[in-house]
Order: structure tokens, then sequence, then C-alpha cells
């Protein structure tokens, strides 16, 4: 161990370098002397720097940042790309000190300092080539990455510590920096985690970033159709069936284990078939777990911090969701949120509402709302069955008023062009009570019949506008079924006359002509459909509402009427809420047009046999 004298003459520890101090070189440049500073730019970008050379390079720049100006972009470029993240300790402390002194003494290299930071979001890149195509990606086995992740985050906060208007250049840095959606589900994923941390030291920009995600998140929703996810998880499950049978007759398959004999899960079982779903499954999970986290501090549901996420999911919900049609998953986050209090799910029905009755709002957006407040009520286990019943007051009443208002008016007669929310309106309040009925009329029939025949479903079903020949047809016949076992009204005569008036649409194609018949006009859809992303969905299961399916016997019983004056013994079954069950089941769900479509055939079954019945009844 050196003395203290000795320590004093002692020369410093050496590094290989070339050319004088940094301040001298950078001096001699500005006097048109670049021979050391052009050395001084290969020793930065030498990939074989060393550590001890980064830092004793960072320290004399630290000590020199007034001479960094505008017109030495190039070599804070090289400092940018020096590899400080997956260095020592010593490297990534000396590299945020610079960090911090440079944004501070000279803001004009703020936003190349943003984007070298933001660019450290994904997984670093390894360079991958299959018959001479680069399908480079992420390196998804980078053991450090949430370390690297930490460090970026570290970085981003001293920046904007020292300059407090970097929200306003950090924002279109991390649009342009967005992945497209076919890069690497892994790429995707830290990207969208490393947006959601941002929100929490730079909360100005929760807003932006919510919808910048939203956005992305909605573009592969609509690209990616029920149908076609359904399709692919069917071919699939073929694919896997008939390897499975062939493997079977040559090897003994025996099921996994894991040390304590329970069987283990494979992780393909839960991948989605279809390649942008996957990534949907993926992102919707990660903004499931943020909106938790940020509502519950230590488990306990924060009221205020709710309310503040509450506000700004609304405003994405409005901006994005509500002008979308015909999305699946992306509006699952309002559901999600409004499942924490009941007090969310009223203010959101509440919104919704008040967007269905302004005539200010273009009547796509109100009919929307009509399909959002519908789909909600009957599929949200959560609302209880007064908020229901508050709602249909409000519905059916505001339906009324309408009916009184064209009744004194040229316009009364069927048009969708004219009366759209109306009939949105209508099939919100049908698509509710098909769902809902039973829990409306449990535990007193007597006074559940007079609530639902106070709504007065007749005078709307017969009014001139005719919504029974709008709304979709999977609803019309569900409907009909149960006001006419419960003697609401007898749809069955409207609905024979709406179809023989019902004129086809003859279109010419390559292959001939082609007769179509337009069964849902208003172009309608319901958007708490069931939820088929297999990760996230389990978020959402225990508090969805699914379609309990029809036995063979139930469909029995919603043919038969219930006859005024019957006995106390007969009319158990419907006090008690007691559903017979049968081998038989037929499922009956009232779902959106591509589904009802898809079971087109078997609603035709249904409308023959009620249309025999009313036949042999009159």
């Amino acid at each position: 161990m050196l003395g203290a004298d000795e320590f004093i003459s002692s020369p410093p520890r050496k590094t290989v370098r070339f050319g004088g101090t940094l301040t001298e070189i950078l001096l001699k440049y500005e006097k048109g002397d670049a021979t050391d500073f052009e050395l001084l730019k290969h020793q930065l970008s030498d990939p074989d720097i060393k550590d001890a050379q980064i830092i004793n390079w960072l320290h004399e720049f630290r000590a020199s940042v007034a001479y960094l100006t505008k017109e030495l972009g190039q070599l804070v470029n090289i400092l940018l790309k020096l590899p400080w993240l997956r260095r020592s300790r010593e490297v990534v402390e000396e590299y945020l000190g610079f960090l911090g002194n440079l944004v501070s003494a000279q803001t004009v290299h703020l936003r190349p300092c943003l984007r070298m930071i933001v660019s450290q979001f994904v997984p670093p890149r390894i360079t991958i080539r299959e018959d001479d195509v680069d399908i480079s990606d992420s390196d998804d086995d980078d053991e450090n990455i949430s370390e690297n992740f930490d460090t970026c985050h570290r970085a981003l906060q001293t920046v904007a510590r020292y300059v407090p208007s970097t929200p306003q250049f950090l924002m279109p840095i991390l649009v342009e920096f967005f992945p497209f959606i076919n890069k690497s589900e892994r790429t995707l994923e830290c990207y969208v985690h490393n947006l959601l941390r941002v929100t929490v030291y730079l909360p100005t920009l929760r807003l932006q970033i919510l919808e910048l995600i939203i956005e992305k998140l909605l573009k592969l929703d609509v690209s990616t159709p029920q149908q076609d996810i359904e399709d692919a998880e069917e071919t699939a499950n073929n694919c896997a069936s008939e390897e499975k049978s062939t493997e079977e007759g040559l090897f003994d398959m025996e099921e996994d284990e894991d040390g304590k004999g329970n069987k283990v899960v494979s992780p393909s079982i839960e991948r989605m078939a279809h390649p942008l779903a996957e990534r949907l499954d993926i992102l919707m999970t990660i903004l499931f777990s943020y909106i938790r986290d940020v509502c519950h501090v230590d488990g306990k549901l924060n009221i205020s911090n709710t309310k503040d996420l509450y506000r700004d999911l609304v405003s994405v919900f409005d901006k994005l969701i509500l002008p979308t049609h015909a999305s699946c998953h992306v509006q699952y986050f309002m559901f999600y949120i409004c499942s924490f209090k009941l007090g969310f799910a009223e203010a959101f029905l509440d919104h919704l509402w008040k967007k269905l009755q302004d005539p200010n709002n273009p009547s796509v957006i109100r009919q929307t709302a009509g399909s959002y407040i519908g789909s909600f009520l009957a599929r949200a286990k959560f609302i209880p069955i007064v908020t229901v019943k508050a709602c249909l007051d409000l519905l059916v009443n505001w339906l009324h008023k309408y009916i009184d208002n064209q009744d004194k008016g040229a316009n009364a007669y069927c048009d969708v062009a004219l009366h759209g929310p109306f009939y949105s309106t209508c099939q919100a309040v049908f698509y509710t009570l098909i769902f809902r009925h039973k829990q409306l009329l449990d535990g007193n029939l007597r006074k559940g019949l007079s609530y639902l025949q106070s709504l007065n479903f007749e005078r709307i079903v017969m009014c001139q506008l005719n919504p029974l020949k709008i709304c979709i047809p999977s609803v019309v016949n569900l409907f009909a079924a149960i006001t006419r076992k419960y003697q609401l009204v007898f749809c069955y005569t409207i609905i024979e006359r709406n179809n023989r008036l019902l004129i086809p649409v003859v279109r010419s194609g390559t292959g001939g002509d082609l007769v179509q018949t337009c069964t849902n006009p208003l172009d309608s859809f319901f958007p708490f459909d069931p939820y088929i992303l297999k990760r996230s969905k389990k978020t959402i299961d225990p508090m969805y509402q699914f379609w309990e399916e029809l036995s063979a016997e139930d469909l029995e019983n919603l043919k038969k009427p219930i006859e005024k004056g019957t006995s106390e013994d007969e009319d158990d079954d419907f006090l008690k809420g007691e559903t017979p069950q049968n081998d038989g089941v037929v499922e009956i769900a009232p779902n959106s047009y591509e589904s009802h479509t898809r079971k087109g055939k078997m609603w035709n079954r249904l409308k023959i046999v009620c249309n025999v019945l009313l036949w042999k009844e009159t």
C-alpha cells in the first residue's frame, strides 16, 4: 500500500488515449485543427472501449459541457450511442451524471437524449438471417432486461428533473418509437409496459399515453375480427388433435407433473392461435394490470386514484372507442374499472345516457351509446337489479316521449336514417329484458309483472316506427317469446307482417345474381359480447354475465303463456326461479350481427316453430 507522500507523487492511472485534454481538443477544433477531434471520435466509437476509458471521458465531458454547443451535435450523438446500459455500475452512474449536466447546460440536445432513452424501451435487437432474409428482432433472453429498463427510467427522471418542459418534447418521441404490430410479442409488451411506467412519474402525460396505447390496441382489435380468431383456434385445435392421435399410436404419452404431483398446464394452451390476437391478449393483460395497480393501494381501492384514472379512461373512450364500429375487446377497460365500485358503473351509464339523448350528437354516436347501455346492463354482473330498473325507466320513458313527438309530425314512419337513436334504444331495452327478466321477476312474480306491465311495451312495439322491423332478428325473436310468455305484448303478428313486407335485395356478382335480405339495417353490435382472449379473459370472466343456455324444456315453456288465475302451485317454478335441467341443451344467445348470421339456421327453425304455434292458435 502506498504511503501519503508516495500517493501524491505517483502518476494517475493511465488509459489508452490520444491528444491532450478534452478542453484543449475542443478549442483546437474551434480554431480549425480537427486532427485530435477526429481521433477523439474514433476512440469513443471503438466497440472495444473499456469501462475505465468511458468513465474518464465522461468525467471530462461533464466538466466541459459548456463547449458542447449545437455545432458539436455529431460528437454528442456519438456519446449518446455509447453502450452504457450494459456496463459496470460506475459507468452507469457517471453516464447519468453526464446526461443531467448536458441537458441542463445545453437544452438543444434534449431531443437526442430523449430519443436515446426511449430507444432502450424495447429489448436489444439480435441479427438473424434465414435464407438470406433478415428476420432480426428482439433478444428475449437478456437476463438483465428488467434492470436495464429501471436504469432507463432513472435516466428519464433525471432529464425531467433538470428540464421541466421534458413532457412536451417526450410525447412525440414516444409516438414515433411505438413498435409496428408485426414486431415480436415481447417487443410490444416491453414498450407498452415502459410507457405505462412513465405515467407514474410524469402524470401530466398519462392521458396522452393512454390514448396512444389504446389507439394501437384498437387497430389490433379491428384487424382481428372475432370470427377470424375463432376460426384460427378451431384450426389449431384440429391440428393438435390430429397430432395427438398420431403420437398416441407411437408413444406412451404421459402428462407432465410438477414436484407435488400436480398437472402442469402447457404455456401453449394459453397462447392464441391468431398472431395478432396473441399480441392483443398480452397487451390487454398489461392494461388491466395497470388499471388494477393504479386504483388499489396496499390491496385497498383508492377512490381518489380511481376517480382520476376513470376520467382519463372516459375521455379516451369518447375520443377513440365510441366512434369505432365493431371493436371486440379493447372497450373492456371501461367494463373493468367500473367493476371496482357501483358508483363508477352508474357514472358510466349516466355518461352514455347523456350521449344518447343529446340531439346535438351525431346519430351514429347516439346509436352506439345505446348499444353500450344495453350491452353493459345485460352483461355486467356487478350492476344490481335496482340500477337496471332505474335505467330501464329512463330508456322506456324516453322512448314514449319520442313516440309522442313523432305522432304529431310528418316523420312517423319506419326509417333508420331518421330514427336511428330510437331503434338503438329499443334494441337496448329488448336486449336488457332478455338477459335480466328472471331477476326482474325473481322473488315476487306479481310485483315483477306489474313493473314490466308499467313499461307499456305494447305501445312501443305497436307504434308506427315499427322497431321490430329494424332490430336484430335474434333479439326480436327472444323478446317476442319472453313477452308472450308473460303476456306483456304479442309480437308475432307484427313480425309476420314485417317478414311479408321485407323486400329482398338482388345483387349481381361474378357467380350470378345473389338474393340478400338486410337483417341488420341499424348496423348495430353488442360491444360487450363474450371476451375470447385467453389470458386477459381471466380478469373479465368473474364479473361477466354469460348467456344461460336454454334447454329444450325452457324453449317449450317460452311458447306457453302464463294464464291468468293460475293456481299457487303452478306459479312455484317462477317464484323460485328454477330452470328445469334437460340433457338436450340448445344454445340460443342473442349476439352481435356476425354471430347471428352464423346461427341463422337455428333462428329460422325457432321462427318456424313459433309460426306454427301462431297459426294453430288463430
